[in-house]
C-alpha cells in the first residue's frame, strides 16, 4: 500500500501559544501515522518548531498571518495592527494566489490551521479538506480591539468566511466563544506533559528540598521585568529565560538545565510566573502547577483563559505595577497557601487527531498502523 497521506499545517507565529497547541496534536498524529508526510508553514524558526514537534517534517516558507503587532509581551499596538490588516486585505487576491501556489506545490491531503485564515481560504479554493484549531480567531481578536473601526465588517468578512470554510473549527478548552462560527466544535484541553526532573534540578542548582522554585516566562514576544530592583524572597529561587541575563544569587538561567525541555521545567517547578496564554495556562493546570499571572485585561482571549484557570487550577493574578516593582510577597503567600487542585486531563490532542482521521479517510489510502 503506497504512502500518500500528507498533512499540511499552517501555524501562526504570533508568540509560542499556537505551537503549544499544535505540538501535542502533531505528536499524537505522528504516533498514529508514523510513515505519513508532514509540512509545517510558520514564521517560527525551524529550531523552535522542532523543540515541540517530534519526528520528521518539512518547513514551508512564508508566514500566512501576523496576528497582532506587539510592543512587548503584554502590549498590543492597536493602531498599527489595524493598519496592517488594512494593508494585508488591500492585497488579498495576491496573497491568496501566493498561498494557493504553496498548497498546490505541496499537494497535501488535509490541511490543519492554527489559525491563519489565508491558508484556510486557499484550501477552500483548492478543495483541500481543512480543519481549523485554536482557542482564538483573528476576526474576534480584531473586533475586540477595534470595535469602532468603520471598515471592521469589511475586514472581518473574508476572515470569517475562511474560518467557516473548514470542516470544523476546533475550540480546545478553554477558548473564546466564537459565536459567529457555526462550525465551531469544542474539544478538551491541549497540553504537552514533560517529565519531573526536580531531584536532578535541585542537585544541579544547589536547591534545598524546602525551597520554592518558580519558572519565569512571558511567552514568545520578548519582555523583561526590571529584576535587578526586585526584592529577595527568602526560600524562593527563580528560573529565568537565558535572554534575560540576570545576575542574582536567587535567580538562575534555565540555560543551566539545557537538557530539560520547557515542558520538563513546567512539570518540575513549584509555580509558573507568566502572562495569560493558552499554552502556559493549560500546561500548568494539566500537571497541577501553581500560576502567578500578570494581568492582560485588554487581550480579548484573557477572560476565558483566566476564568478557566481560576476554576480548575491554583492561580493568583498580579498587576503591571507588581511586575515592575517585584511587590509579590502577599501574592506569593496567597498562591502557595491555596489547597492544591488535581491536574486536569489533557484530552484535546487525541480528540483533534480523531477529527483529522475522520476527514482524511476518504482522501488517502495509507493504513494507520498505530491506531488507538
Amino acid at each position: 500500500m503506497t504512502n500518500h497521506y500528507h498533512l499540511y499545517v499552517a501555524l501562526s507565529g504570533h508568540g509560542f501559544g499556537h505551537l503549544a497547541q499544535m505540538g501535542p496534536v502533531l505528536n499524537e498524529w505522528r504516533r498514529r501515522w508514523p510513515e505519513a508526510r508532514l509540512t509545517v508553514q510558520s514564521a517560527l524558526p525551524a529550531e523552535v518548531l522542532r523543540q515541540r514537534i517530534r519526528g520528521e517534517f518539512a518547513v514551508a516558507p512564508g508566514a500566512a498571518d501576523f496576528g497582532m503587532i506587539m510592543a512587548d509581551a503584554l502590549t498590543v499596538q492597536v493602531a498599527e495592527s489595524l493598519a496592517a490588516y488594512r494593508a494585508f486585505h488591500a492585497h488579498w487576491d495576491e496573497r491568496l494566489a501566493w498561498q494557493e501556489r504553496l498548497l498546490r506545490e505541496a499537494a497535501p491531503d488535509v490541511l490543519l490551521a492554527d489559525v491563519p485564515y489565508l491558508t484556510l481560504a486557499a484550501a477552500a479554493r483548492l478543495k483541500i479538506p481543512a480543519l481549523a484549531l485554536c482557542s482564538l480567531n483573528w476576526a474576534d481578536i480584531l473586533a475586540g480591539y477595534c470595535p469602532d473601526a468603520p471598515d471592521l465588517a469589511e475586514l472581518r468578512a473574508p476572515m470569517l468566511a475562511a474560518y467557516r470554510s473548514a470542516v470544523a473549527f476546533l475550540r480546545p478548552t478553554p477558548s473564546m466563544p466564537m459565536l459567529e462560527l457555526d462550525n465551531a466544535r469544542t474539544i478538551g484541553p491541549i497540553a504537552g506533559i514533560g517529565q519531573n526532573r526536580r531531584l536532578d534540578i535541585n542537585r544541579r542548582l544547589g536547591l534545598q528540598e524546602n525551597e520554592t522554585l518558580i519558572l519565569m516566562g512571558l511567552g514568545g514576544v520578548e519582555m523583561r521585568p526590571p529584576l535587578e530592583s526586585w526584592p529577595v524572597f527568602p526560600g524562593v529561587r527563580w528560573l529565568t529565560p537565558p535572554a534575560w541575563k540576570v545576575e542574582r544569587a536567587d535567580m538562575a538561567s534555565w540555560a543551566e538545565l539545557n537538557d530539560c525541555s520547557m515542558l520538563d521545567l513546567i512539570r518540575s517547578c513549584d509555580a509558573l510566573f507568566t502572562k495569560p496564554g493558552y499554552g502556559a495556562f493549560t500546561e500548568a493546570t494539566c500537571v497541577g502547577l501553581r500560576v502567578l499571572s500578570v494581568a492582560r485585561d485588554d487581550w480579548p482571549e484573557e477572560q476565558c483563559l483566566s476564568q478557566w484557570l481560576m476554576e480548575h487550577g491554583n492561580a493568583v493574578k498580579i498587576s503591571h505595577r507588581q511586575l515592575a516593582t517585584g511587590d509579590l510577597a502577599d501574592s506569593l503567600r496567597e498562591l502557595l497557601a491555596q489547597p492544591a487542585k488535581p491536574p486536569i486531563a489533557a484530552t484535546g490532542a487525541a480528540e483533534a487527531v480523531d477529527w483529522l482521521d475522520r476527514i482524511q479517510a476518504p482522501h488517502c489510502h495509507l493504513s494507520n498502523t498505530n491506531s488507538r
